[in-house]
């Protein structure tokens, strides 16, 4: 069994992300959200999804982007499937 690095939760469901060059062990996608997802310059919600990144810096959104100072960021139309 393995302990959890963020939660402490020993479990033998355990599981390893590799992530730039480092071996993480979490029990659950909660703590490796918690541990690896970055935070949204803007809003300070965790990014789960692709993210935005401008100058540098990320955002969960062209919304929070675009209320940073990004003109030319725009949200992504998807159409492909929908009927």
């Amino acid at each position: 069994m393995a302990r959890c690095e963020v939660c402490g939760n020993d479990y033998d469901m355990t599981f390893e992300v590799h992530a730039q060059g480092g071996v993480h062990v979490f029990d659950c996608f909660e703590c490796a959200i918690t541990r690896l997802a970055p935070i949204c310059e803007r809003c300070g919600c965790r990014i789960v999804g692709h993210g935005v990144e401008f100058n540098g810096r990320w955002y969960c959104c062209a919304h929070c982007a675009r209320e940073s100072g990004a003109k030319m960021i725009a949200d992504k139309e998807v159409t492909a499937g929908v009927r």
